[in-house]
């Protein structure tokens, strides 16, 4: 399946995505800010994604792709 990847010092951590999600398995993590001070978002359930790009598509600053299966 898909997997949903996020350029960790791109990302503003506006959330956008995270109402996006169809499944509910993006999330702003709050462990590491990136270089410009934000908490990123993340997908907490890998397995459960389906790859429908709701998040990329919400993304404001394009720091969200879906591709491939990360193999």
């Amino acid at each position: 399946m898909a997997k949903m990847t996020v350029e960790f010092d791109r990302c503003k951590g506006c959330g956008l995505c995270t109402t996006a999600c169809p499944k509910g398995i993006v999330k702003l993590q709050q462990e590491k800010l990136n270089k410009k001070g934000y908490y990123t978002a993340v997908c907490i359930d890998e397995e459960k994604c389906i790859g429908c790009a709701f998040c990329a598509m919400m993304c404001p600053d394009c720091a969200i792709t879906i591709g491939g299966d990360g193999k």
